[in-house]
């Protein structure tokens, strides 16, 4: 009677805890990197909820902005590629092979921006996403708002 009473135990906690793990990390962490929330600092980490109807962004405990999905007028992405040449010059004190290796290779920040329009209230902002991230959320704001995604980077701007 008592080693069922374990197994039973053993059972309920095997299917309470993927629940409660999973349950607290929903969506997206981000970083704010400018634009029109109101008491959000460039570089702050910010989640984002991609929800049915809404696109939801909170700080640490409260939300900071609900948009509806219908009132976003444009979903932009781009990149920002660099060469790392600080980590170059620092691993050159250690090692001149492994640092000129390293100055060739180059680093890429992947950023999504929104701008939306609700009646009056008009906004926007940019925000830097993680490289193993961008696409699903990508995917998920055109899937919510029914806009396609525009690239920066291929928009050129001739005078």
């Amino acid at each position: 009677m008592r080693k069922t009473g374990f197994r039973w135990l053993a059972l309920v906690l095997c299917l309470l805890v993927p629940t409660a793990v999973f349950a607290g990390e929903n969506g997206y962490k981000v970083m704010y990197d400018g634009g029109s929330l109101p008491g959000v600092k460039t570089g702050e980490k910010i989640h984002l909820m991609i929800e049915g109807d809404k696109i939801r962004f909170a700080g640490d405990h409260e939300d900071l902005i609900v948009l509806p999905a219908n009132t976003i007028t444009e979903i932009s992405y781009g990149q920002d590629v660099h060469r790392r040449v600080g980590a170059a010059i620092g691993v050159a004190f250690i090692s001149l092979g492994a640092g000129a290796l390293l100055a060739l290779t180059k680093s890429k920040k992947h950023y999504v921006g929104l701008t939306w329009a609700d009646g009056d209230k008009k906004g926007g902002f940019a925000m830097q996403c993680d490289k193993s991230d961008y696409r699903g959320i990508l995917a998920g704001l055109e899937g919510v708002t029914g806009k396609k995604a525009v690239d920066s980077d291929a928009m050129t701007v001739k005078n």
